[in-house]
């Protein structure tokens, strides 16, 4: 890193502040270096970022950047475009970055997507680098190939979307998805799925529940209610059961064991005794629990 000068008002802000992350992450900027690398370079964890970025806005040392509206259309860009943008050291940088992280060249297709992320969506390059690595990490963890750029393109619009285009948006949400997404293979696990990779709507069903509130012993509760109702883990079957306990805010196992024992009183068998965990299901029931399965098959396939 080369030399930074600071002035006499950087230097009281810096030394106030009582934040070394602050002080390393200003002169890293100070220093010209890209700040899309700055997690890695600096060996900073993401509440680092947070933090850092949060003290130096308030000492007035991190300007916000000002996103302008988008284009109605997503242009098509040109080759003189591209060779534009490739003049601009931050993008160059940016280009560098992504091919270091994909671990291959990137062609002129892809980083005219690459250029639509800063000139179209109006990502700042820090929140695309992270944009990036986020990516990358995704696909490592569940063990596939890096991901391609028309992949990194439908993530970056979710962005777009959810006015993620900030660095500390971003960080956020990049360590709350990697929190889900730790919880998803626990939960794998947990279920006994141990032999293959979860289908994208599985992962969408485990998310789902994660971001209800249930803790990890109440979703293998419903799980193990689920074989014994079904004879397998069937999603659907599963699903209606969260979404029960979900509507009736019960969460926590101690909730769910004091909360959902009522239906279970009311039902009865043939001969007048209350239906118990392990007893024959009475016809009416088999029919209950078929129709169950087959309009939650319906919503298994539905969901992409």
């Amino acid at each position: 890193m080369q030399g930074v000068a600071l002035t006499t008002e950087e230097v009281r802000k810096l030394l106030s502040c009582g934040c070394p992350d602050a002080v390393t992450l200003y002169l890293y900027r100070k220093a010209g270096q890209p700040l899309e690398t700055a997690l890695d370079a600096l060996h900073f964890t993401v509440p680092q970022m947070v933090g850092a970025t949060e003290c130096l806005r308030q000492l007035g040392l991190w300007e916000n950047a000002v996103k302008p509206e988008p284009q109605p259309e997503r242009p098509v860009y040109s080759d003189a475009d591209l060779n534009r943008a490739l003049r601009s050291a931050g993008f160059k940088k940016l280009v560098g970055e992504a091919q270091r992280m994909l671990g291959r060249t990137v062609s002129t297709e892809e980083l005219k997507t690459l250029l639509g992320f800063s000139e179209y969506l109006r990502l700042p390059s820090d929140v695309i680098g992270l944009l990036l690595s986020y990516c990358v990490e995704r696909s490592r963890r569940r063990g596939v190939r890096p991901p391609s750029m028309h992949t990194i393109e439908k993530e970056a619009y979710r962005w777009a979307d959810e006015n993620i285009d900030t660095l500390e948006a971003a960080c956020f949400y990049v360590q709350t998805q990697l929190q889900v997404h730790t919880r998803i293979q626990q939960l794998r696990l947990q279920m006994q799925i141990d032999q293959r990779r979860l289908t994208s709507s599985e992962e969408q069903y485990l998310a789902s529940w994660i971001q209800m509130g249930f803790p990890d012993a109440s979703i293998k509760m419903a799980y193990e209610r689920t074989c014994e109702n079904t004879g397998g883990l069937r999603w659907a079957y599963m699903n209606s059961i969260l979404k029960s306990w979900h509507e009736k805010n019960l969460h926590t196992p101690q909730e769910i064991t004091v909360g959902d024992t009522a239906p279970a009183q009311k039902s009865k068998s043939k001969n007048g005794a209350y239906q118990r965990h392990g007893d024959q299901l009475t016809p009416l029931a088999q029919k209950a629990v078929q129709k169950a399965l087959a309009e939650g098959q319906e919503d298994e396939d539905g969901i992409q």
